[in-house]
């Protein structure tokens, strides 16, 4: 993995206003782990996850980024929150009701 120190980064804020740098290869490495555990089906439940997802994020985010501290609460769920925000209108523009010319 390449060194973060040069790496593209974002910020976040959790709940208690204290501000997290995030990394491109956290959030590559987060979203691909989400898509794992949507594979797998164990919290998969339709459109959403079950309880519990995020302490299982969490542990497979430790394996991978062992020393980036990550935290189901509050780094994780914040961070998803930010991306589902951010990913909004890409998500509505493939499955909303008026895509016409997409896919």
């Amino acid at each position: 993995m390449s060194d973060f120190s040069q790496s593209t980064t974002t910020s976040s804020q959790n709940s208690r206003g204290i501000e997290r740098k995030w990394f491109l290869e956290e959030d590559d490495v987060l979203v691909a782990c989400m898509v794992e555990l949507h594979n797998v089906r164990t919290f998969n439940a339709n459109t959403r996850f079950k309880a519990g997802y995020l302490n299982k994020l969490e542990k497979m985010l430790e394996k991978v980024l062992p020393h980036a501290m990550l935290e189901a609460k509050p780094n994780l769920e914040s961070r998803i929150r930010i991306l589902k925000k951010d990913w909004a209108i890409v998500y509505d523009m493939l499955k909303g009701k008026d895509n016409s010319g997409l896919c």
